[in-house]
């Protein structure tokens, strides 16, 4: 059985029925509530039942005690509605509601999907959860103090591992290691969720998905958020590789255009013949819209083919306003 569950003040509604936690139907329907662990351990998903019936699920005391429970708070990682329900809590709605911090973690699996791309999935302690929105990033906290920054490549509802598409960068030292030396279950510490690149949910834009290499990262990530959440507004990828190796999850695309008629998938090559479209990816769009006025863009790659999009595309009638870019930029050997 489904019931209505109502979050105050928004007054936004969606349903859940008596096995889903509050938090995870708050999730499916695209309502972003805050949270941390996601079993009942942090408290950082509690808030007040205003109306109606819940089963509070398996919370430990520590997070929830017994005075909080008689006062009406819950925590909606666990707990589930039995009847309609009103609850009070704050929704997350940009980036700045979602609190920055540093995490360590282990490498789950290391999976070479290209002779220079390896996707790096990372678990988190067993009582903890990365919250983030779909194109941010995190930023590896090296021993000598250096940083690396890498996009998160699921989406947020996909959160048991967090996922990063690693390039191998010649003389780069973190990334020699990720290729060469490192091993599953070693310890990193990272700092995130950062960066402003996410999905603007309030437009009813068609949508423009520009990835030049491994910035189909944050791409993918949006791109599945979108899906999961039921967005349809027409959505392009374009993803641009010097060669077909390049596009290096080349079945993934395709899956979502078949499965879903308001998605289109462009794969470019700028170097290697084939039966695709070739040339720089950035141009293709140009190629199919030769007035942009009336689309968002979001774009993630080297800081050229950002450079030259936001020029060309600004020139076609894009409002500026309208272009969203991650620039990914490669650290030069000791730096």
């Amino acid at each position: 059985m489904a019931f209505t569950v109502t979050l105050r003040p928004s007054g936004h509604t969606f349903t859940a029925d008596a096995d889903t936690p509050l938090l995870q139907a708050a999730l499916d329907a695209g309502f972003t509530l805050p949270y941390g662990c996601r079993n009942g351990a942090c408290g950082s998903c509690k808030g007040k039942v205003l109306d109606g019936e819940i089963d509070h699920g398996k919370v430990q005391d520590s997070a929830l005690p017994a005075a909080e429970r008689t006062a009406g708070m819950a925590l909606f990682c666990c707990a589930t509605a039995r009847s309609d329900v009103t609850l009070e809590c704050r929704e997350v709605g940009a980036a700045k509601d979602i609190p920055i911090r540093i995490l360590p973690c282990r490498v789950h699996k290391l999976e070479r999907v290209a002779d220079d791309v390896i996707v790096m999935s990372l678990r988190l302690p067993t009582n903890e959860r990365l919250q983030f929105l779909a194109g941010q990033y995190i930023e590896f906290m090296l021993k000598d103090g250096k940083r690396r920054a890498f996009s998160i490549a699921n989406a947020p509802h996909d959160d048991e591992l967090v996922t990063l598409h690693v390039r191998h960068v010649p003389g780069g030292e973190f990334t020699g290691h990720v290729f060469g030396t490192m091993k599953e279950k070693e310890i990193l510490r990272f700092q995130g969720p950062l960066g402003s690149f996410f999905l603007d949910e309030s437009s009813q834009k068609p949508i423009i998905l520009l990835a030049g290499g491994t910035g189909f990262a944050p791409i993918k990530a949006i791109a599945e958020h979108a899906i999961h959440t039921g967005i349809t507004r027409p959505m392009t990828i374009y993803w641009g590789a010097r060669d077909q190796a390049g596009l290096y999850l080349s079945a993934l695309p395709p899956q979502w255009a078949a499965a879903h008629a308001h998605i289109r998938y462009v794969p470019v090559l700028s170097d290697e013949n084939w039966d695709g479209r070739r040339g720089l990816v950035h141009r293709a769009v140009l190629e199919d819209h030769t007035d942009l006025s009336a689309f968002q863009v979001y774009a993630c790659g080297a800081p050229a083919m950002i450079d030259a999009a936001r020029a060309d595309y600004i020139a076609a009638g894009l409002p500026a306003t309208e272009f969203f870019a991650d620039s990914f930029s490669f650290a030069t050997p000791g730096s």
